[in-house]
């Protein structure tokens, strides 16, 4: 080869090594951007389910209190339904017990204690129904509140993973 046909071959030999060392460095440039980003996103995630976690600690925490207490945001709709159901068939007991015999107001009184009594059955059969079937009105309010929470931990532990899995594939690249 002559002279002139060398330094074009070693000259375009240089242009297609530093082509690919650039396309290289863009790829590794890249791969690491998205490695960053990943890792950020997985950071995000970890603060994100600590908050969750908190959250869930605390709403345990006060159904536990609200339990202990008597409170009625422990009870739920169809409970609370039982309950008034309840109260107020106690209620008519004692004011049947009062009213003179054979009055007109023990005869109403009667028929309002056998409207409730059957209220009462109807609300306990849903109550085991809606428990039977997981339904939410089962649920107090405070439980509920639990019930997302542990929710939301399973999704915030579910992407954790698959932003880990998004890392670890970035840095196989």
């Amino acid at each position: 080869m002559t002279m002139k046909k060398k330094s074009i071959c070693n000259a375009s030999i240089a242009a297609v090594a530093f082509v690919s060392a650039l396309t290289a460095a863009s790829s590794f440039a890249q791969s690491s951007q998205k490695t960053r980003e990943h890792t950020a996103q997985l950071k995000a995630d970890k603060a994100s389910l600590q908050r969750q976690l908190k959250r869930l600690d605390a709403d345990e925490a006060i159904l536990k209190s609200d339990s202990a207490s008597g409170r009625m945001s422990a009870v739920s709709k169809d409970a609370y339904a039982i309950y008034m159901g309840k109260e107020f068939i106690e209620g008519e007991k004692r004011n049947i017990a009062a009213d003179e015999a054979g009055s007109l107001q023990m005869k109403s009184d009667k028929a309002a204690l056998q409207r409730q009594i059957k209220r009462l059955e109807v609300a306990e059969a849903r109550l085991k129904s809606d428990k039977a079937s997981g339904k939410m009105a089962a649920e107090s309010k405070d439980s509920e509140r639990v019930y997302m929470d542990k929710e939301a931990v399973k999704g915030e532990r579910k992407q954790m993973a698959k932003d880990q899995a998004e890392v670890k594939a970035d840095l196989k690249r």
